[in-house]
């Protein structure tokens, strides 16, 4: 049976194709928007079903027949088309906040939902698959695992304000490191006439709500009058 000169396999081939796209994307954005980042579930999944409707294309285009022939052409300059443009998008992810830059996984993710688009469109049912499952791997328990055992990365300024200027650094250092942090640089200044020492610490900053934990231990090291963290 055929529709417009096309065997209806044909369309529920695509049909199915789009379905796994779908499904592939929200999975990708379900991920994403559980951590409120700024790629969602629309947006990926328009990006996979978008890029499957291409890959589509760009294979059909060499097969279908019409009154004057085939179409020809290479179907890898569709495909190619995608992933040069998808780049764009991408990139409108990247956010630059202070001393960080945000939106590298997201960016990363717009990428994978886009490749397992174009996969799926090629009928490559399993490596989509595969490449999904490792995608949530990587995204859901090796975060965790991360979180675990390395800093969270995220570098900040420590400015502290101390009323005596005899301070032991050393010990100001250690009593930074057991809350979680990791000195990168540190800079120093001495307002000689009221006796204050101002300290300047780049560093490495966990997940953490609260820093109520690192100022008590820094209180206890000398006298703290001033405590601020900035990006």
């Amino acid at each position: 049976m055929e529709l417009f000169g096309i065997s209806m396999d044909f369309y529920l081939v695509s049909f199915l194709k789009i379905l796994a796209s779908s499904v592939s994307g929200a999975v990708l954005g379900l991920e994403r928007k559980h951590r409120y980042q700024v790629v969602g579930m629309r947006t990926l999944v328009l990006i996979s079903v978008s890029s499957t409707l291409l890959a589509i294309l760009s294979y059909s285009l060499t097969e279908i027949q019409t009154g004057k022939g085939f179409y020809g052409g290479d179907p890898t300059r569709v495909i190619a088309g995608v992933v040069s443009g998808i780049g764009f998008l991408g990139g409108g992810a990247i956010v630059h906040q202070g001393l960080n830059i945000r939106g590298l996984t997201s960016a990363a993710v717009v990428w994978t939902a886009a490749a397992i688009g174009l996969a799926l469109g090629a009928g490559l049912y399993e490596q989509s698959l595969l490449v999904l499952a490792v995608a949530i791997f990587l995204l859901i328990v090796l975060e965790k695992i991360e979180s675990r055992f390395f800093l969270a990365g995220r570098n900040k300024v420590l400015h502290l304000v101390f009323g005596n200027d005899q301070l032991n650094l050393a010990a100001v250092k250690a009593a930074i490191e057991q809350n979680g942090f990791k000195v990168t640089d540190v800079n120093i200044s001495r307002i000689m006439a009221d006796k204050k020492i101002i300290l300047r610490y780049s560093v490495k900053s966990p997940d953490v709500d609260t820093y109520t934990n690192v100022i008590d231990a820094l209180a206890k090291v000398g006298e703290l009058e001033e405590f601020s963290m900035t990006d």
